[in-house]
C-alpha cells in the first residue's frame, strides 16, 4: 500500500517559550495557549489549533528539566538565536512503514509522552532535523480524535506552506506522492526557510 500522510503542524523553534509566544504574537496577532512538558526531551510548548485537526506549537528547551537524549527539532543548537518557524510535522498511521520507505536520515520512531498523551514521531538519534528542517516529521497519534480537536480554538486556520530550500526537489519527490496536500508549496532555491500563510482573525498573516 502506498504511503500516505496528512499535515499536522508547524512548529516555531524558540529560545525560550516567551520569546517564542512574542514572535508569534507579533507576526499573526494572536497569543500561544499553554502547552505541556516533554521529560524525555527536557523541552516544553505553547500550542494553538489550526482548523479543525490541525496546530500551531512554540517550543524551546525546559530550564527546570533534564534531557535523557539529544533534544528533537535541534533545539540543543538554538542557543539565543531568535524564534522562527523552524519545521512542519505530517500524520500517517503507520510510522514504521513510511520510515521504511524514506532515507535513514530521518530517524527512527521515538515514543513521547506529554502528560497523559502519548505519541510516536520520527527523530534523528543526535536530534537533528533533515534537510534543515524542510523535511517534515512523521508523527502517529495512536488514538482518536485528534489532539488538535481538544485545543482552544482561536479562529485560526493554515492557508498555504511554502518549503524553500535547494534540494527542494528532491523533497517534494520523496513525500509528494503520499502529501495530497494543496496548499503545501516547494520552491527550489539558495534560500532555506518554511513560509506558512495564517488565516486569521484579523485576515492573512505571514509566519516564518
Amino acid at each position: 500500500m502506498p504511503m500516505q500522510i496528512a499535515f499536522d503542524h508547524l512548529a516555531i523553534t524558540a529560545p525560550d517559550l516567551d520569546t517564542g509566544a512574542a514572535h508569534v504574537r507579533t507576526a499573526l496577532g494572536i497569543d500561544m495557549p499553554p502547552g505541556g512538558r516533554h521529560p524525555l526531551m527536557a523541552t516544553h510548548n505553547r500550542l494553538a489549533r489550526l482548523g479543525d485537526d490541525e496546530f500551531l506549537e512554540v517550543i524551546a528547551t525546559d530550564p527546570d528539566a533534564i534531557p535523557l537524549r539529544p533534544r528533537w527539532f535541534g533545539l540543543d543548537h538554538v542557543g539565543t538565536s531568535p524564534p522562527r518557524l523552524g519545521t512542519w510535522i505530517c500524520r500517517t498511521d503507520d510510522l514504521d512503514a513510511a520510515l521504511a520507505r524514506l532515507p535513514p536520515e530521518c530517524g527512527p520512531a521515538v515514543e513521547l509522552t506529554r502528560g497523559n498523551l502519548t505519541w510516536r514521531l520520527s527523530v534523528p538519534d543526535d536530534g537533528s532535523m533533515p534537510f534543515d528542517g524542510m523535511f517534515p516529521a512523521l508523527i502517529e497519534w495512536p488514538m482518536h480524535p485528534l489532539p488538535a480537536t481538544r485545543m482552544t480554538d482561536i479562529g485560526c486556520t493554515l492557508d498555504t506552506l511554502t518549503v524553500r530550500h535547494p534540494h527542494a526537489a528532491r523533497i517534494e519527490t520523496l513525500i509528494g506522492a503520499a502529501l495530497h496536500d494543496p496548499r503545501v508549496r516547494f520552491e527550489t532555491g539558495e534560500a532555506i526557510g518554511l513560509d506558512a500563510v495564517i488565516a486569521t482573525p484579523a485576515g492573512l498573516r505571514s509566519l516564518r
